[in-house]
């Protein structure tokens, strides 16, 4: 697999897995994206490395996890942190371009405040921020030189905050067509890009790397008619976690609920605010659809790769909830994971713990170039090609803050998921007998073994990576022989023998 190839990546913001019809969904709204599934390699344990947009998206094109490259939060939100990724910092694109590809990146960028996508060796315009930037001269010319009407909605659903204020948009009704969507433009403006690679691929073999990004399913879901409508609530099914209760759980949690005005609004409004979340869902995976047929039609499928992931999950009144945020649940850290890759085996299912972290080695190995400097980063090709390989039994995620530092940590095993709070209680939750992480098991007595085989693990596996969190753990936890002073000091005469 170590010849070039071109490689087209599709990217959506804040996308639950369960919306896919390859996952269980029955809605039918995924067709395109269930196809890919069908024809290459689905993975049913892909997480995000930490659950929240521009830290994500920087390991993404570092192959680094947060704690190691720094960017740590979204700018929009951030509380101290750093804003753009260091000078020098290794992407993945810029060893692309050595290696002779045309990058390109429609859609959302997010990789920090002053250092755009062009910076890092990407072609396509500059669309800066969280959320589709329907001013942007760019989309305002693509409405002019059709005829287009402009942005316009109405119908607004929200809720009411704790100081009585107005809550977040959550969702609103669109009154354009389809075709003046922003969804709509960004693979308008990816095809017309693919058909400038394509002639590029024919007439030198230059191979490309194609990003789609898509600034949906993330709130507020902004649809026209026929997709703000074309579920209806009475075929939504709410989530068990609306049972939430809280209870021994860290306050943080009851505390976001309030600032998502989950409780201010009638369980109907939830029904319709999931409804309308998987109208989205269908509304991009119509305009993937697009973007995948001018791949055919230019003759490009049988030698680019394909993958689709986004860069976190949503909670959709999820443990009532919405958004993302400190609280380390499925919903939110395990997303969809689709690649083919051409010549390999089609409707392969992989169960080994994955991270959107792994998508940088894979890139780097599908255009031959070196992965090393992607230091968090594991090719998945092996799995692609439906190889019997070892890989590690559990998954480490990490978060560090969104409108406050909030710093925990995760241990994810094939039954049971460790989260580790300095501020509150720390979490366990056996996901065999409660898949629906409803019930904190980590003070009860009978999980004391696996509470304190994770904790090792955890901590062994922290400071092999070198992440500094690992020293509160020292002292707090029964993380078991440290083999070293933690108290940093050397000066203690107590730490050395006489």
């Amino acid at each position: 697999m170590s010849e070039p190839k071109s490689i087209l990546f599709l990217m959506t913001d804040q996308h639950r897995a369960d919306t896919l019809g390859a996952y269980g969904n029955r809605l039918g709204t995924t067709p395109n994206l269930d196809e890919l599934a069908r024809t290459g390699t689905r993975f049913d344990r892909w997480y995000t490395p930490t659950a929240i947009c521009t830290p994500a998206r920087a390991s993404l094109l570092t192959g680094q996890a947060p704690f190691r490259h720094k960017l740590l939060a979204n700018y929009e939100r951030n509380v101290g942190y750093l804003e753009d990724l260091a000078d020098g910092q290794f992407a993945f694109s810029q060893a692309l371009r050595e290696k002779g590809y045309n990058c390109g990146l429609i859609g959302k960028w997010h990789v920090g405040t002053n250092k755009s996508a062009g910076d890092f060796g990407f072609d396509g315009p500059d669309l800066p921020g969280w959320h589709n930037p329907v001013d942007h001269p760019d989309y305002l010319a693509y409405l002019e030189e059709r005829g287009l009407p402009p942005y316009e909605i109405s119908d607004r659903i929200r809720g009411t905050l704790p100081n009585g204020g107005p809550g977040n948009l959550l969702a609103a009704r669109l009154h354009q067509p389809v075709e003046a969507t922003f969804e709509h433009y960004l693979a308008t403006r990816a095809i017309e890009m693919l058909e400038r690679y394509a002639a590029d691929v024919r007439e030198r073999e230059q191979p490309f790397f194609l990003a789609l990004h898509f600034f949906g399913p993330h709130l507020p879901y902004i649809l026209p008619d026929e997709y703000f409508d074309l579920i209806d609530p009475a075929d939504v099914e709410l989530p068990r976690s609306v049972a939430e209760t809280f209870q021994g759980k860290p306050m943080v949690q009851k505390n976001y609920s309030a600032h998502w005005t989950f409780d201010t609004m009638p369980i109907e409004t939830t029904r319709k605010l999931i409804a309308v979340y998987q109208g989205y869902v269908a509304l991009i995976d119509l305009q993937l659809g697009r973007v995948l047929d001018a791949m055919r039609r230019l003759g490009l499928a049988d030698d680019t790769s394909v993958f689709f992931t986004c860069d976190h999950g949503e909670f959709t009144g999820s443990h009532r909830l919405h958004d993302k945020g400190p609280a380390m649940y499925e919903d939110i850290y395990r997303t969809p994971g689709l690649i083919r890759v051409p010549g390999q085996p089609e409707g392969v299912v992989r169960n080994e713990f994955v991270s959107l972290l792994d998508c940088t080695a894979t890139i780097l190995e599908l255009a031959g170039a070196d992965p090393k400097a992607a230091v968090d980063s594991r090719s998945l090709l092996p799995l692609v090609s439906n190889e019997q390989t070892e890989w590690d039994d559990d998954i480490v995620c990490e978060f560090h803050g969104h409108h406050f530092p909030y710093p925990q940590r995760m241990l994810r095993t094939d039954r049971y998921k460790l989260v580790v709070n300095p501020d509150s209680v720390n979490e366990l939750y056996d996901l065999e007998l409660d898949p629906d992480e409803l019930l904190n098991v980590y003070e009860h007595p009978e999980q004391a073994c696996v509470r304190s085989q994770m904790m090792r693990r955890l901590y062994a596996v922290l400071r092999e990576r070198g992440d500094n969190f690992y020293h509160w753990m020292t002292s707090m936890y029964d993380v078991g022989d440290v083999g070293y002073d933690p108290t940093m000091s050397g000066l203690d005469e107590t730490t050395y023998q006489k």
